[in-house]
């Protein structure tokens, strides 16, 4: 499909929180374009474990990740699709005693706000992910609201709802820059014309910073690598396992099939597109797996990916709109998050660019809070 001449908004990013927002765009009525370089959900969408999790120590984030359980849960009516949704829980599991104090206070807010989560005592923690080690696990929290779904058929979905009404969704077609007069937006640069429009969303994950700032916008989002590897079949596995982490190492597992998905977090990567990783990564993970799940060691691996990571320097997100030019908004720097807050910033973004006001605030996820030195640090990262 060819760009079209003109569009009441450019969507630029066709993972999971562009999809969603051109969806929740084009639900309203307005006439929508949305980009993708590539083909849809082929950057970090594409690669994300699938966790959907309320468990945050962020206000902000319990309520965006609250709301987008709520629409996870709905998904096959509205937009339509299957996505996979498993709910089978988050289940943290922890060994030092100064984030016990930490998870409690968050489980308290997350309580506060409405989401149904629990310290746990080692022993349930074990009964509840059968296939986790405890050793030196002082105790767990868990929700069983939370659990994972599948990104890429969360963002075709989102771009099949879109389309359904009226939305134009373009892949293969590269957005090189934003046309501007230096106040106002006047069109979208791409290798297959240039769409003129008056409002822009940023929603390009690891490469929101190149597109913006050729508007002039700074976004201090850094690209970060992740790995993950899924085991071959595994025979008798149990019932529904949740999504279960080591939140001293990052190390994670869930059940992916027939067997399992094994991640974890190289907290000494170096950001940018071409820094090395860690070519003992995987005997690192085995190291953490010989405490934090035995059986991993006896099971074969399938295949494993990279993707990146969209960080900002408090693990936050990045969704507003520029000060200094008109209509420029951006949804991006998720730092890991991007996919289970999809439904919700898809909904923000819309009244942001309507002119409503949204479910929750989101002026203190603004870019301009690290000029102001007023950051929002997420402590439950991984």
């Amino acid at each position: 499909m060819t760009v079209p001449r003109h569009a009441e908004v450019v969507v630029v990013g066709g993972g999971a929180v562009g999809t969603s927002i051109a969806f929740h765009l084009a639900e309203a009525g307005v006439d929508v374009c949305l980009l993708e370089r590539d083909a849809l959900s082929s950057g970090s969408t594409s690669r994300a474990a699938g966790g959907v999790r309320t468990q945050f120590s962020d206000p902000l984030n319990i309520a965006i990740g609250l709301r987008g359980v709520e629409a996870f849960m709905r998904f096959s009516e509205r937009p339509g699709g299957e996505i996979d949704f498993r709910q089978v829980g988050y289940l943290f599991l922890l060994d030092r005693p100064e984030d016990v104090q930490l998870f409690e206070q968050s489980v308290a807010l997350q309580n506060e706000l409405g989401v149904p989560s629990r310290l746990v005592e080692p022993d349930e923690a074990g009964r509840l992910s059968p296939l986790a080690g405890l050793d030196g696990v002082l105790a767990g929290t868990f929700c069983a609201l939370d659990g994972h779904a599948s990104p890429e058929a969360v963002a075709q979905g989102y771009a099949s709802g879109a389309r359904a009404h009226g939305a134009t969704v373009v892949t293969g077609c590269t957005a090189s820059a934003v046309a501007t007069d230096d106040v106002h937006v006047r069109g979208v640069v791409t290798d297959q014309g240039t769409i003129q429009t008056d409002t822009v969303v940023c929603a390009a994950g690891v490469w929101s910073p190149a597109f913006a700032r050729t508007a002039g916008v700074e976004l201090p989002v850094e690209p970060v690598f992740r790995e993950v590897v899924t085991t071959a079949p595994v025979e008798a596995l149990p019932g529904p396992i949740p999504l279960t982490v080591d939140f001293t190492t990052g190390f994670y597992f869930h059940r992916e099939g027939p067997g399992l998905l094994i991640g974890m977090s190289d907290r000494d990567q170096p950001p940018g597109f071409d820094a090395p990783t860690d070519p003992a990564w995987l005997e690192h993970v085995t190291e953490v797996a010989a405490r934090r799940a035995p059986s991993f060691l006896d099971m074969g691996l399938a295949h494993g990916w990279k993707g990146y990571y969209e960080i900002t320097p408090d693990h936050n997100a990045l969704v507003g709109k520029a000060p200094d030019l008109a209509r420029f908004f951006y949804a991006t720097g998720f730092s890991g998050h991007g996919f289970m807050q999809a439904p919700a910033v898809g909904e923000i973004v819309r009244d942001l660019i309507l002119d409503r006001e949204p479910f929750v605030d989101v002026a203190p996820l603004s870019a301009e809070r690290f000029e102001r030195d007023t950051l929002r640090p997420e402590h439950n990262v991984i």
